[in-house]
């Protein structure tokens, strides 16, 4: 996206295809901004894109040179796919309002009416760059907030998640042997690559393997390798993952999967640092660093016996617990804005941000599915919404209310519509002049309007 700079005069782009309307607001713009001029959807989108405007004023109709009536829409809809972020301002005619308004639907900033009223074009087009402005700071604000509290992928200001960083630093130059521990979706992944990618083996290979994910009699095979001929389907020689691994990280997730026969195995590597392939006698010595993580209480189920408390302490040898994310407090919020902005730029929306009401959901909500259940519920809202702020009911999740609340916000309701209905009677329906008199802008007045279904057959919107 093209960013705004107080020192240079901002570009605006203006698209229409009468040459008097063309050369009037060149005339008129040129002394504060830098005006680009297009005729078409072809030139249109040539200077568009070798030009980045900031701002672009599009009329709707561009006949003669569409024998569409409607090309301006194909032209938002093809710059707002360009730059989601830019700012487009329509054009139209009084017989054209509801193509306008289906325009801003879409993604345009705002719209003014022909015959050209050139203070107003100048007092959108300021608006427009002031707010873009605004929007430019708040995201770099939010990437800054969002560096300063994160460690590689991992994201996290608690207490319990600065505890977690301190111990990756503290890790990650050894090759001592670290246990995971944490709920589902907690992010044990991240913890490894994490200690990996700050290691001395951070070139060489860093390969997982779930333990729980792989039936137990193929398990060996995977872990260990094989021979040709110990097996019935084992028609060829084949490296495990630990050969694969070497002189990088193995990552065994769910290692509490192990059967007792495995953990066998995996504590011979660990004291003596050599493996044997299914269906082989030799011994082959390998540098492997290894990182495991479960989701269950291997302490207790070492004490309980199905667990070999022996493999147990040599796993643990440092212990890293990740908090769940209910216990994470404000993390929550960064968390929801980092996958926000992640899945805007992704999908190429403008999602402006998530609302007090689908925080408060998510901070009553108990996230069994920690830290990927908020992802998958942040991504789905992304691609589902419509609105400008995620609500909760984007996210799948119940608003969370107290009748008080309730009532304040039923009392707000009565009053918006109090308001909205006299200033259309006091203006006999015109809607422009209704907004200005309550002190809101033409497109919020008409979204409230929308939001409460005060349609009128004789309001107007000049």
């Amino acid at each position: 996206m093209n960013t705004y700079n107080e020192t240079v005069k901002p570009k605006i782009l203006v698209v229409d295809d009468e040459e008097g309307i063309r050369k009037q607001l060149k005339w008129a713009l040129s002394s504060q901004y830098e005006v680009l001029l297009a005729q078409d959807k072809q030139s249109a989108l040539k200077v568009f894109k070798e030009s980045t405007p900031q701002v672009v004023a599009l009329d709707i109709n561009l006949y003669p040179y569409s024998d569409k009536q409607e090309q301006g829409m194909e032209i938002l809809e093809d710059i707002m796919s360009l730059d989601p972020r830019i700012k487009v301002i329509m054009i139209t005619g009084n017989d054209k309002k509801e193509f306008a308004l289906r325009a801003i639907e879409i993604g345009a900033y705002d719209y003014f009416l022909k015959p050209i009223d050139i203070e107003e074009i100048k007092v959108l087009i300021k608006r427009a760059l002031y707010i873009q402005r605004l929007e430019q700071e708040n995201e770099k604000l939010a990437k800054d907030l969002e560096t300063r509290h994160k460690f590689e992928d991992i994201i996290g200001d608690c207490p319990q998640m600065q505890g977690v960083f301190a111990m990756i630093k503290k890790a990650a130059p050894t090759d001592i042997t670290v246990l995971i521990e944490g709920e589902s979706g907690t992010g044990k992944e991240l913890v490894a690559r994490a200690i990996h990618n700050n290691s001395p083996r951070k070139d060489k290979p860093f390969v997982i393997i779930n333990c729980g994910a792989i039936p137990e009699n193929l398990l060996e095979s995977e872990l260990f390798g094989h021979e040709k001929g110990s097996f019935t389907d084992a028609h060829a020689q084949r490296k495990g993952k630990f050969e694969m691994a070497e002189q990088g990280t193995i990552f065994l997730d769910e290692i509490g999967e192990l059967s007792l026969s495995l953990q066998v195995k995996l504590l011979r590597f660990l004291q003596e640092r050599v493996i044997e392939r299914v269906g082989a006698n030799q011994r082959i010595e390998l540098d492997v660093r290894i990182i495991a993580a479960t989701n269950s209480n291997l302490r207790k189920r070492a004490k309980e016996g199905t667990f070999r408390e022996d493999l147990y302490y040599r796993l643990s040898v440092l212990g890293i617990h990740l908090p769940s994310l209910r216990e994470r407090g404000d993390d929550i919020l960064l968390l929801m804005n980092s996958y926000l902005n992640r899945f805007n730029r992704k999908s190429s929306k403008k999602i402006k941000g998530i609302s007090k009401q689908a925080i408060k959901a998510a901070r009553e909500y108990p996230w069994p599915g920690n830290i990927r259940e908020l992802e998958n519920k942040l991504k789905r809202a992304v691609i589902l919404t419509s609105n400008s702020l995620i609500s909760a009911e984007d996210l799948g999740l119940k608003p969370v209310e107290n009748n008080q609340s309730k009532l304040l916000k039923e009392a707000r309701q009565q009053l918006e519509i109090k308001f909205i209905k006299e200033a259309l009677a006091k203006t006999r329906g015109n809607v422009s002049q209704a907004a200005r008199k309550i002190g809101i802008s033409r497109v919020s007045f008409y979204g409230l309007m929308k939001k409460y279904n005060i349609m009128s057959p004789n309001f107007t919107l000049d």
